[in-house]
């Protein structure tokens, strides 16, 4: 059973049991012995029903994050392409989308994915930056956008990042894949697996750089999860993104600007990642971060797929933003581990449960919605011990004009150890009479 509480109203109610009738039934023994014998059982009895109920009660789906599509929400402006989306990364919110689920062609959005696992190599040092790595005969034959390196050459791993981000070099990117992966295949069974763990549902990768192949596949969504996750992972890499120029020393200057036009118009702008083919139009995965008042800094992600050019793609993406900065303000309401809410615990150790985030909670409102917002608690009762920390405990739910906005999952911030035999047994007799 879940509880719907008002922050300023926090209590905790004691549940209803199935034994009262029960109870009711059971007439005054003849002998002390025979009373006792009752007794002992009806205690025991509570014991298990209320331990099932906690366990049922406790293993409930997590509640995950969402927006409602309410007529509240402010209206999007026209965005001249196939597919896009906007993500507040900051409140983790989608404020606009349109064919966000329809599967696309992801070009050199790929790229996103091949970096991701290129970072994770990084991260756990099975490769180094100053490593250098041999151009392939394969990786130097590459068609589409090149970093023009040859297999006379043995590449740094920091160039060949740049040369994959900033050029958007497929020559790079295989030699990336075949280091870090083996093989090319390899690297491409690593991106699909590594799209499954991070929820990608409808992306399939077909090889690392982008180019078209039948079933080399993603959508809108999963790449708002992708570059999301890209970012929050591995924040010491992402401002390879932000660089406006880069070339390998004998290699075309010409070749050396980053095709993301934002980089050049928008000082807020700091990536991510351009993509074109034929079948998948232009393409670009924007992120900008600017000053909220009252919470710092503040990122916005916008993905434009299918533009009918290079400026179009620009264009559309910072017209998104833009109006994503001025029909939305955010707001913070608790701040990192700081408890929302401390129900009362039965069976545990300790006599409440502290609930919120690890993350300052951030909510992003219509401007000047402020005053229109309210807050919810929405947890289980009774609350029964043991609750591990970072546990999934309910939700925090905010409403605008009492209409549902947002549902945030709350998270146990202090794990609470069940209590003894005794301790249990007592809490349990308590639940029961009351």
């Amino acid at each position: 059973m879940y509880k719907v509480i008002a922050l300023t109203h926090e209590r905790s109610l004691c549940a209803q049991t199935p034994f009262k009738p029960l109870f009711k039934k059971i007439v005054m023994p003849t002998t002390l012995s025979f009373w006792i014998a009752r007794c002992g059982l009806c205690v025991l009895l509570a014991v298990c029903a209320f331990e099932q109920a906690q366990a049922q009660a406790q293993t409930q789906a997590p509640v995950q994050a969402q927006v409602q599509a309410i007529p509240l929400a402010p209206q999007a402006p026209e965005i001249a392409a196939h597919a896009y989306l906007l993500v507040d990364v900051t409140a983790q919110q989608v404020l606009a989308q349109s064919n966000a689920d329809q599967p696309v062609e992801p070009a050199s959005l790929t790229k996103l994915m091949s970096a991701y696992l290129v970072f994770q190599a990084l991260k756990v040092k099975k490769i180094t930056l100053e490593q250098t790595l041999p151009v392939s005969e394969r990786a130097w034959k590459m068609q589409g956008s090149r970093m023009f390196i040859d297999p006379k050459m043995q590449v740094p791993v920091l160039d060949l990042i740049k040369g994959m981000i900033v050029q958007s070099g497929n020559d790079a990117t295989i030699v990336l894949a075949e280091g870090v992966g083996g093989t090319v295949e390899h690297f491409v069974e690593m991106m699909n697996a590594q799209a499954q763990t991070l929820g990608m549902k409808n992306t399939g990768y077909k090889n690392p750089e982008g180019l078209t192949v039948p079933g080399h596949i993603t959508t809108a969504k999963d790449l708002g999860i992708l570059a999301t996750r890209l970012m929050q992972d591995f924040p010491e890499f992402v401002g390879y993104y932000a660089i406006k120029q880069y070339r390998y020393p004998g290699t075309p200057a010409a070749n050396q600007n980053n095709r993301n036009l934002l980089l050049f118009r928008d000082p807020s702008v700091d990536g991510l990642k351009t993509g074109h083919t034929d079948a998948a139009g232009f393409c670009l995965i924007a992120t900008a971060k600017r000053d909220a008042p009252g919470v710092g800094s503040r990122r916005l992600l916008s993905i434009v797929l299918g533009a009918s050019s290079e400026n179009a793609r620009a264009a559309e993406s910072q017209k998104l933003l833009n109006w994503g900065y001025t029909a939305y303000e955010v707001v913070k309401l608790f701040d990192a581990s700081q408890a929302v809410v401390s129900p009362l615990v039965w069976k545990g150790q300790a006599n409440t449960a502290k609930l919120g985030r690890f993350q300052p909670i951030v909510v992003a409102i219509p401007a000047g919605a402020i005053r229109r917002v309210q807050t919810q608690v929405v947890r289980p009762e009774p609350m029964v011990a043991p609750f591990q920390r970072g546990q999934t405990v309910g939700s925090l739910r905010v409403t605008l004009d009492q209409q549902p906005w947002v549902d945030l999952p709350l998270v146990v911030l202090e794990a609470v150890e069940q209590s003894g035999w005794l301790g249990r047994t007592w809490d349990a007799l308590r639940l029961w009479v009351k």
